[in-house]
Parts: structure tokens; C-alpha cells; sequence
């Protein structure tokens, strides 16, 4: 049986993890938190476990994000561990994936940004659209944001994307594929049409990397934090 001194409020939670009270109630309303017990006033009375439920979540969040974490902590709390576990393993399938692909991607973002002039240049916005495999308003937008520069026909006013164009929007398309943001887009772009330096593009491969590095870490340390969530003695 609890006793008073073991029953934590919900501003106890709330503090221990950095959050609001409403969040404290969100979480246990969502399945985040195990279910609660309420004092013969009707308040909710929290205990240990709800605090180490809690701590579970926000360290699930940071490695495998919020989506993900709901999902784990409802099955553990619906006593579905396998399924648990195999969400767990989904994340980190993932983000090896995503490891892959950056491989791959650097590669060839470097043999992009050598080519002095590409296959076929000259074409119109349909046909480098249809190149790339994207909309021809993705193309605008990168026009808009000053990503890329095509010549104007004479006469028809139809853009035209000559050899560096055709690069250019190779390299974006690869960059925002890898989820590189706009700015660092355009920096990586300017530096390498400034000085034909490929040391923007390559610090922002880097930068991916340490990024996934570091979500790696942060999975570890929620799967840590889940096995000992899981396996300690209810409290």
C-alpha cells in the first residue's frame, strides 16, 4: 500500500523532468505514464514508477522522437513488450538507413560538384525536373530563394538551364534529399561557386554525420533507460 510520504504530485513530476503539470496530465491522459491512483479528495497520486515513466519517455523522445516514444511507452504499459522492443529496433534500423544513405549521398555529391560541365545542359524547366525526379515548383522555389539563376530565352521568356544550372540543382536536389536545410544549402552552394571548394559541402556532410552520431548515443541511452523501466521493481 502506498503511504503519503511515498505519493508524488503532479508537480513533483512535473519538476523532476522540466515540464509543465499539464503536461504531467497530457502524458498520463495519452498512455505515457502508467495509469494513476486518486486520493480520497479525487487528486491524482503519483508514485516512483510514474516518475521513472516519465524520465523513460523524455530520453525515448530525444533518441527516437515523440511519435515513436508514444508508441513505446503505450505498449510496455499494455504489457506489450515485444511490440515494444521491435518499435525499438525499427528506430535504430532507421537511423542506419539514414547512415547508408549519407554514404552514398557523399559520394556523389563529390563527383557532382567536380563535373565542369554536365551530360546535357540547355534544358528547359520540365525537362531538368524530369531529370532530378522532382515538381517543377520545386525548382522555382529554389529560384525564389536564390538558390539557382537559369537564363530567359530571348523571345519566349522560357527558362533555360545551361551546364553549372544543371549541376547546381543536382546538388540541391541531393542536399535537401540528405534534409540539409535551405541556408546551409546556399552556403555550400556559394562557397563552391565562389572558390570551386568543396570544404562547405564536405563540413556539411560532416555536420550530418555528427548529427546522426549523436542521435545513435541518444538511443542508446533510451533503450538503457527502458530496459531499467522495465525490469525494476514496481514501486
Amino acid at each position: 500500500m502506498t503511504t503519503p510520504k511515498e505519493r508524488l504530485r503532479p508537480v513533483d513530476l512535473a519538476r523532476a523532468a522540466g515540464i509543465s503539470t499539464q503536461q504531467v496530465r497530457n502524458y498520463l491522459d495519452d498512455g505515457v505514464l502508467p495509469p494513476a491512483e486518486r486520493t480520497e479528495a479525487g487528486y491524482r497520486s503519483f508514485r516512483r514508477r510514474h516518475l521513472r515513466a516519465l524520465l523513460t519517455y523524455r530520453a525515448l523522445v530525444r533518441g527516437f522522437g515523440i511519435g515513436a516514444g508514444q508508441e513505446i511507452m503505450r505498449a510496455v504499459h499494455a504489457d506489450e513488450l515485444p511490440k515494444a522492443l521491435e518499435l525499438i529496433d525499427a528506430g535504430h534500423a532507421a537511423l542506419h538507413e539514414q547512415r547508408r544513405s549519407l554514404d552514398r549521398t557523399a559520394a556523389a555529391l563529390e563527383a557532382v560538384a567536380e563535373r565542369v560541365r554536365a551530360p546535357k545542359a540547355d534544358l528547359r524547366i520540365g525537362e531538368l525536373a524530369g531529370q532530378l525526379g522532382v515538381r517543377t515548383s520545386a525548382l522555382r522555389v529554389w529560384e525564389a530563394e536564390g538558390l539557382l539563376t537559369p537564363d530567359r530565352e530571348r523571345g519566349t521568356g522560357y527558362r533555360c538551364y545551361r551546364a553549372a544550372d544543371v549541376r547546381d540543382a543536382q546538388l540541391i536536389n541531393m542536399l535537401r534529399q540528405g534534409r540539409y536545410p535551405l541556408p546551409q544549402v546556399r552556403h555550400v552552394l556559394a562557397e563552391l561557386r565562389r572558390t570551386g571548394s568543396r570544404d562547405a559541402l564536405r563540413e556539411a556532410i560532416a555536420q550530418r554525420r555528427a548529427e546522426i552520431t549523436a542521435r545513435a548515443g541518444a538511443m542508446l541511452e533510451a533503450a538503457s533507460q527502458l530496459h531499467a523501466y522495465t525490469t525494476a521493481p514496481d514501486e
